[in-house]
């Protein structure tokens, strides 16, 4: 891959993309109880993520300013003049589009629906709350919990319960996750001005944020056994993975200082929503 085409790769912040797909995967699996039409989970897939990657490059132009100021992004495309601001928002309006198109002709319109609002949402509505509030980090998280409830929906063109949870789920373990980032970023974000909350309320109040957000996952994730959408084995699992970060919380709370308390409860938040998405897949009643 060319230097050039790596640039325009990475301007849709591919991380973003993948793991979002991931949780989408699993609400769609759950949704067909294992029997998924192919072409249908394709295009599911194809469309949502080329909407959330013109999500990040729609937002990659608005945070260009911002990125230069901090050292993990001011060699981006868009800061160092690789690509201009042009051409990158025509870039996102071409990957929005072909997006929209698949999700139209292979799922439903509440499918594409939510993917625009979660558009909107991570673009316009968070784009603007984070450089105003600490709200900000939940407000972002509303948008991010789109994927997997539109990933139920794509199979069964409405809003069910088991949405709304996939929903509810994704916001409560976004929380802590984007928390952790904040803490170990904390001095990129306080060079670009932006009002995270360990830069407004201190490291002490975030990390009892954190906590209090994990036991919320801890007591909601597992809601999906409760109601019957999937068997004990992901209530089982899911309890043992929320204990489990919660107690990782705790013990090495005095024993690491802050950004490296932050990066640990980071790290083991992919793990959790990637056992996450693999046990709701796994365990589907049928």
């Amino acid at each position: 891959m060319g230097e050039r085409l790596k640039a325009w790769y990475w301007l849709t912040k591919p991380g973003i993309v993948y793991g979002n797909l991931i949780t989408a995967a699993a609400g769609f699996l759950l949704a067909s109880r294992w029997h998924p039409d192919p072409t249908r989970l394709v295009a599911m897939l194809a469309g949502l993520g080329l909407i959330i990657a013109a999500a990040c490059v729609f937002n990659n132009v608005l945070d260009r300013g911002l990125d230069a100021r901090m050292a993990r992004t001011r060699q981006r495309a868009l800061v160092t003049g690789r690509i201009t601001p042009a051409a990158a928002l025509i870039y996102a309006t071409l990957l929005s589009l072909i997006g929209a198109t698949l999700l139209a002709a292979f799922t439903n319109r509440l499918t594409l629906a939510l993917a625009l609002a979660g558009l909107l949402g991570y673009v316009a509505v968070y784009g603007a709350a984070k450089r105003l509030t600490t709200a900000g980090t939940l407000i972002g998280s509303l948008p991010g919990a789109v994927p997997p409830a539109a990933g139920y929906v794509a199979v069964t063109g409405r809003i069910t319960p088991a949405a709304l949870l996939l929903f509810a789920v994704l916001v409560v373990w976004q929380m802590p996750h984007f928390y952790s980032i904040a803490l170990f970023r904390l001095h990129d974000y306080t060079a670009a001005g932006l009002p995270v909350l360990p830069a407004k309320r201190g490291p002490a109040t975030t990390k009892r944020r954190i906590l209090a957000w994990i036991l919320g996952f801890t007591l909601i994730a597992p809601l999906l056994a409760v109601f019957g959408y999937t068997n004990p084995i992901y209530l089982i699992g899911m309890l043992v993975l929320g204990l489990a970060w919660l107690f990782l919380g705790l013990t090495r709370l005095s024993k690491l200082n802050d950004e490296t308390w932050g990066r640990t409860m980071f790290r083991f938040s992919l793990i959790v929503l990637l056992a996450f998405s693999a046990l709701v897949t796994l365990t589907v009643r049928n």
